[in-house]
């Protein structure tokens, strides 16, 4: 009988003896989290995160992370200002860009102006005027 019972492999209730290759990180689910996080708000008196904390398999670094995205989550969604998003037309620093270059064009085109006629003043005073050319009225 002893021969029969070593002859039999494990049985099919036992786990694989056999060590995988690389281990699987675990994956929490949203849901998963959230409710790990109100057991965890929960738990009162001495070891009673502990105890979830054990029952669950994880590091207390874990469930600080997860409180951590949970925070700042809820920060993100209170802070969002209500209304539509202002939508930044593509052209305008553009246009912004094009308006300062015609306001420095024109300052300068002012600035020429006076000194043309700073000097038809001079050379009038000279006695030797310069002659108007048609159609370059100010």
């Amino acid at each position: 009988m002893s021969e029969a019972r070593m002859a039999v492999p494990f049985a099919a209730s036992s786990p694989d003896p056999e060590v995988p290759e690389k281990a699987q990180r675990r994956k929490f689910s949203a849901e998963d989290k959230k409710r790990i996080l109100e057991d965890v708000d929960r738990a009162t008196g001495h070891g009673g995160i502990g105890a979830v904390l054990r029952r669950e398999g994880i590091y207390s670094s874990t469930l600080h992370a997860w409180r951590k995205d949970r925070d700042a989550a809820v920060h993100k969604a209170f802070s969002q200002k209500r209304g539509p998003q202002t939508r930044r037309n593509p052209l305008a620093g553009e246009n912004e860009k094009l308006r300062r270059q015609n306001q420095r064009l024109q300052e300068e085109l002012e600035k020429a102006h006076i000194v043309i006629d700073v000097q038809k003043k001079v050379a009038k005073l000279l006695g030797r005027p310069i002659p108007e050319i048609p159609g370059t009225e100010k």
